[in-house]
């Protein structure tokens, strides 16, 4: 395992982290000796960095994960997240404070390693309603009472070393804005083989969200970037391919609905770069992450030990060629709507 430093921060993170999310489902959906077991060989491999959420099965994630890193007895490096609904729009601040607190007890800590909100910034009031979180507007980050002042509040009592937000496409000058506050330290964003638009500008004739070359971003502005959904969302892998069924554990998905077929269709035009290399496709997908010399991490989701194995051995591997790179920036522009 090779390990990453957050931009300007001092802060070491392993290439390959271990996502503790839904899709994959082991946090949510497994047996805990099967939990335990993954964490402990995750340790094993050099894992270093955990990523969590309140929203990821209500704290049972982090439940299930407080609870393995004590049977462990280990203290790796951990995040969780906040999640702004509508509710909260009236205290920010506090309530950012308490579910910090909150994520504290459930994986029995004293301080997060990193904390963001898990919402992305938008340019304008994204109309949030029941339990919908996925942007806030970028002046309930900055007002008083707003998001960053809670987690100055945290960083103040020590429950919280360093602070990130969410990428959610379409929103580069957020993004930007959000970062030059000098208040975030790690963004989350994807850069996959079926998007690199937050590790380049938009490739000519590309179809699909733009992140906006986020990575560049927080690079120049001394933030580091922890890259989620690196298998978009299951895609990108030989046996989505085949047509298998996924994981008993992971979520599962409608490969007859319009975005699965598309997806599917673009994962086969990239497989080149996991067939001429004798790799997997998922091992495939990682190593052109860790190829950008700007990413800190990609957040793995594994069902099993044996796909967590899969995917660190990924860290080992050559960075890209420009051959490579060239012939991907053919198969993006004829990535069609």
């Amino acid at each position: 395992m090779k390990y990453r430093t957050i931009g300007n921060g001092g802060l070491e993170l392993s290439e390959i982290a271990f996502g503790c999310g839904g899709n994959a489902g082991l946090m949510l959906r497994g047996a805990p000796a099967d939990q335990e077991a993954a964490i402990g060989r995750a340790l094993d491999l050099g894992v270093t960095y955990f990523d969590n959420a309140p929203d990821y099965g209500d704290g049972l994630a982090e439940e299930n994960l407080g609870r393995a890193l004590k049977a462990l007895k280990a203290r790796p490096l951990l995040n969780s997240k906040v999640e702004i609904r509508a509710a909260d729009l009236s205290d920010i601040a506090g309530h950012i404070v308490r579910s910090c607190e909150a994520s504290l007890r459930r994986l029995g800590v004293d301080h997060l390693d990193v904390f963001q909100i898990h919402n992305g910034p938008s340019a304008s009031d994204p109309g949030l309603d029941g339990r919908a979180y996925t942007q806030l507007a970028s002046d309930d980050f900055l007002r008083a009472g707003g998001a960053i002042e809670g987690i100055e509040r945290l960083k103040r009592d020590g429950k919280i070393r360093f602070a990130g937000f969410i990428c959610r496409g379409d929103d580069g000058d957020e993004v930007r804005r959000m970062l030059d506050t000098g208040v975030f330290a790690l963004i989350n964003v994807p850069y996959t083989l079926l998007n690199p638009t937050a590790g380049m500008e938009k490739p000519a004739g590309f179809s699909g969200k733009d992140f906006g070359n986020a990575i560049s971003a927080a690079h120049e502005r001394g933030a580091g970037s922890a890259i989620y959904a690196p298998l978009a969302g299951g895609w990108l892998s030989d046996a989505a391919l085949r047509g298998e069924q996924r994981h008993p554990l992971a979520r599962a998905a409608d490969p007859q609905t319009g975005s699965a077929r598309k997806n599917r269709a673009r994962a086969e035009m990239v497989k080149f770069l996991a067939e001429e290399t004798g790799i997997s496709l998922a091992q495939a997908a990682y190593r052109f992450i860790l190829s950008s010399p700007q990413v800190t991490t990609a957040l793995g989701g594994f069902s099993s030990i044996e796909q967590m194995e899969e995917i660190c051995a990924a860290s080992a591997m050559e960075p890209m060629g420009e051959d490579e790179y060239a012939r991907l920036n053919e198969v993006w522009k004829n990535f069609s709507p």
